[in-house]
Protein backbone atom coordinates (compact mmCIF):
# COMPACT_ATOMS: atom_id res chain seq x y z
CA UNK A 1 0.00 0.00 0.00
CA UNK A 2 1.25 3.50 -0.85
CA UNK A 3 0.15 6.39 1.35
CA UNK A 4 1.09 10.00 1.86
CA UNK A 5 3.28 10.43 4.93
CA UNK A 6 2.15 12.69 7.77
CA UNK A 7 4.31 14.76 10.16
CA UNK A 8 4.02 11.96 12.74
CA UNK A 9 5.83 9.65 10.24
CA UNK A 10 9.09 11.66 10.33
CA UNK A 11 10.89 9.04 12.45
CA UNK A 12 9.80 6.20 10.14
CA UNK A 13 10.85 8.10 7.03
CA UNK A 14 14.19 9.00 8.65
CA UNK A 15 14.93 5.34 9.45
CA UNK A 16 14.35 4.39 5.80
CA UNK A 17 16.24 7.43 4.50
CA UNK A 18 19.26 6.53 6.62
CA UNK A 19 19.65 3.42 4.43
CA UNK A 20 19.67 5.64 1.33
CA UNK A 21 21.82 8.42 2.81
CA UNK A 22 23.98 6.71 5.48
CA UNK A 23 26.33 9.70 5.79
CA UNK A 24 23.64 11.51 7.81
CA UNK A 25 22.63 11.06 11.44
CA UNK A 26 19.13 9.69 12.02
CA UNK A 27 18.31 12.66 14.29
CA UNK A 28 19.29 15.08 11.52
CA UNK A 29 17.09 13.26 9.02
CA UNK A 30 14.17 13.07 11.43
CA UNK A 31 14.31 16.83 12.02
CA UNK A 32 14.62 17.52 8.28
CA UNK A 33 11.72 15.24 7.34
CA UNK A 34 9.64 16.65 10.18
CA UNK A 35 9.96 20.09 8.56
CA UNK A 36 9.46 18.82 5.01
CA UNK A 37 6.28 17.01 5.99
CA UNK A 38 4.79 20.37 7.03
CA UNK A 39 5.84 22.08 3.77
CA UNK A 40 3.13 22.23 1.10
CA UNK A 41 5.75 22.31 -1.69
CA UNK A 42 7.03 18.88 -0.67
CA UNK A 43 5.52 15.46 -0.11
CA UNK A 44 6.70 12.05 0.97
CA UNK A 45 5.01 8.76 0.22
CA UNK A 46 5.45 5.58 2.23
CA UNK A 47 5.15 2.03 0.94
CA UNK A 48 3.82 -0.34 3.57
CA UNK A 49 3.32 -4.07 3.69
CA UNK A 50 1.67 -5.84 6.61
CA UNK A 51 1.84 -2.61 8.62
CA UNK A 52 5.59 -2.22 8.10
CA UNK A 53 7.16 0.70 6.21
CA UNK A 54 9.28 -0.84 3.47
CA UNK A 55 10.03 2.15 1.25
CA UNK A 56 9.58 5.85 0.66
CA UNK A 57 9.80 8.50 -2.01
CA UNK A 58 10.37 12.20 -1.45
CA UNK A 59 9.46 14.79 -4.06
CA UNK A 60 9.04 18.51 -4.11
CA UNK A 61 8.44 21.47 -6.33
CA UNK A 62 11.51 23.14 -7.73
CA UNK A 63 11.08 26.71 -8.93
CA UNK A 64 14.73 27.24 -9.88
CA UNK A 65 16.17 26.00 -13.17
CA UNK A 66 16.01 22.23 -13.52
CA UNK A 67 18.35 20.73 -16.10
CA UNK A 68 16.53 19.79 -19.31
CA UNK A 69 13.16 21.35 -18.41
CA UNK A 70 11.24 24.27 -19.89
CA UNK A 71 8.66 25.00 -17.21
CA UNK A 72 8.33 26.02 -13.58
CA UNK A 73 7.61 24.66 -11.11
CA UNK A 74 8.93 21.19 -11.85
CA UNK A 75 8.13 18.16 -9.75
CA UNK A 76 11.42 16.68 -8.57
CA UNK A 77 12.12 13.22 -7.20
CA UNK A 78 14.58 13.88 -4.39
CA UNK A 79 14.94 10.27 -3.30
CA UNK A 80 13.34 6.85 -3.53
CA UNK A 81 14.20 3.78 -1.49
CA UNK A 82 12.76 0.28 -1.13
CA UNK A 83 14.15 -2.21 1.39
CA UNK A 84 16.18 -5.01 -0.21
CA UNK A 85 13.72 -7.91 0.33
CA UNK A 86 10.95 -5.95 -1.42
CA UNK A 87 12.84 -4.84 -4.52
CA UNK A 88 11.90 -5.88 -8.06
CA UNK A 89 8.20 -5.91 -7.14
CA UNK A 90 7.37 -2.52 -8.76
CA UNK A 91 7.12 -0.78 -5.38
CA UNK A 92 9.55 1.98 -6.41
CA UNK A 93 7.49 2.45 -9.58
CA UNK A 94 4.32 2.81 -7.50
CA UNK A 95 6.05 5.35 -5.25
CA UNK A 96 7.23 7.27 -8.32
CA UNK A 97 3.71 7.26 -9.78
CA UNK A 98 2.34 8.71 -6.52
CA UNK A 99 4.96 11.48 -6.74
CA UNK A 100 4.15 12.18 -10.38
CA UNK A 101 0.42 12.32 -9.63
CA UNK A 102 1.06 14.75 -6.77
CA UNK A 103 3.23 16.97 -9.01
CA UNK A 104 0.50 16.95 -11.68
CA UNK A 105 -2.05 18.00 -9.02
CA UNK A 106 0.33 20.82 -8.05
CA UNK A 107 0.23 22.13 -11.64
CA UNK A 108 3.49 20.67 -12.95
CA UNK A 109 3.82 19.61 -16.56
CA UNK A 110 7.33 18.19 -16.13
CA UNK A 111 8.95 15.88 -13.59
CA UNK A 112 12.69 15.45 -13.08
CA UNK A 113 15.26 13.65 -10.98
CA UNK A 114 18.97 12.93 -10.81
CA UNK A 115 21.44 10.28 -9.71
CA UNK A 116 25.16 9.99 -9.18
CA UNK A 117 27.16 8.99 -12.27
CA UNK A 118 28.26 5.73 -10.61
CA UNK A 119 24.77 4.73 -9.41
CA UNK A 120 23.90 2.34 -12.22
CA UNK A 121 20.93 0.83 -10.32
CA UNK A 122 19.32 4.27 -10.07
CA UNK A 123 20.12 5.02 -13.72
CA UNK A 124 18.43 1.78 -14.82
CA UNK A 125 15.39 2.55 -12.63
CA UNK A 126 15.02 6.06 -14.07
CA UNK A 127 15.35 4.92 -17.67
CA UNK A 128 12.90 2.04 -17.14
CA UNK A 129 10.46 4.53 -15.56
CA UNK A 130 10.42 6.63 -18.72
CA UNK A 131 12.91 9.35 -17.82
CA UNK A 132 15.31 10.50 -20.54
CA UNK A 133 18.82 11.60 -19.70
CA UNK A 134 19.08 15.39 -19.91
CA UNK A 135 22.77 15.91 -19.22
CA UNK A 136 25.84 14.62 -17.40
CA UNK A 137 27.97 16.92 -15.30
CA UNK A 138 31.02 16.84 -13.11
CA UNK A 139 30.90 19.23 -10.18
CA UNK A 140 34.00 20.90 -8.77
CA UNK A 141 34.89 22.44 -5.42
CA UNK A 142 38.02 23.89 -3.85
CA UNK A 143 38.95 25.31 -0.50
CA UNK A 144 39.48 29.07 -0.26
Amino acid sequence: MIRKAEPCDAKTVAALALRLWPEHAVEELEAEFGELLKDTSCTIFLAEQDGEAIGFAQCQLRHDYVEGTDSSPVGYLEGVYVAEPYRNQRIASALLKACEDWAREMGCTEFASDCELKNTDSLRFHLAAGFTEANRIICFVKEL
